[in-house]
């Protein structure tokens, strides 16, 4: 139903329009002091009535703006350089390490290439060219500086268990690869027990765990893949005979 408005008195009410119920009140304050007015009837609908939106001149002024509180939380990015350097977590193992060699363990652990194993010790190869001469398990005079950052790394973890594998290439047979990588692993072992103190489980692996190929794909020998799997492997923090 609609309705229309007429002023009785002159006024600022004269003209007539169209409004709904719930608009009279608004039009009524307009209008100033209270006025008899007649309700007239209209026939006219709603949808003859275009709808217009426009704000109201008095009305206060809407501004976005961000609010600065004190002690909000904020989102920052967390200093991630020791997983960077070092890989995950688990390869600092940093609850075993006496505060006053934190950064000595990191770096070494930078320096020797650390990696975690799935038990979650800590593993490092020292490459066998560098320890020894061809075919033989005598250390080298220049293997003393990587058995000494070995050793060092080891001190951070003074209840650690310790192993040392020794690997092979792929040529020559099971037998002498197996007693060849025994005998290399025994000479670090000892070497280390001397700048340490402490006793490892050695065991000799031969050739059955290459992390190289020592052959290309189309069957020709891979002098370097077979560089890469001679070398002693020290396990920090693995129990023996569970060594990998």
């Amino acid at each position: 139903m609609r309705y229309q408005l007429a002023a009785m008195r002159g006024g600022r009410c004269a003209p007539r329009f169209g409004v709904m119920a719930w608009v009279l009140a608004v039009s009524l304050a307009a209008c100033g002091p209270a006025q008899a007015l007649d309700v007239v009837r209209s026939g006219r609908t709603l949808a003859d009535v275009p709808t217009r939106l426009a704000p109201v001149p008095t009305a206060p002024a809407t501004t976005l703006r961000p609010q600065e509180t004190s002690g909000a939380l904020t989102s920052r990015t967390q200093d991630t350089a020791l997983q960077r350097k070092t890989g995950p977590q688990t390869v600092l193992r940093e609850a075993e390490v006496p505060p006053q060699r934190l950064e000595q363990t990191r770096a070494l652990l930078v320096e020797l290439k650390a990696q975690p194993t799935p038990e979650q010790a800590i593993s490092i190869d020292l490459p066998a060219d560098v320890l020894f001469d061809f075919d033989k398990a005598e250390l080298r005079p220049d293997a003393t500086a990587s058995l000494t950052k070995a050793a060092e790394l080891i001190k951070s973890y003074a209840t650690a268990p310790l192993s040392v594998l020794g690997h092979t290439d792929g040529k020559g047979t099971d037998a002498y690869n197996d007693a060849l990588s025994l005998r290399r692993a025994e000479a670090v072992a000892r070497a280390l027990q001397q700048q340490t103190g402490r006793q490892a489980w050695v065991e000799g692996k031969g050739k059955r765990h290459p992390v190289a190929p020592n052959t290309t794909p189309d069957g020709r020998d891979d002098p370097d893949g077979r560089q890469l799997n001679r070398r002693v492997q020290i396990l920090i923090g693995v129990p023996a005979k569970e060594g990998r």
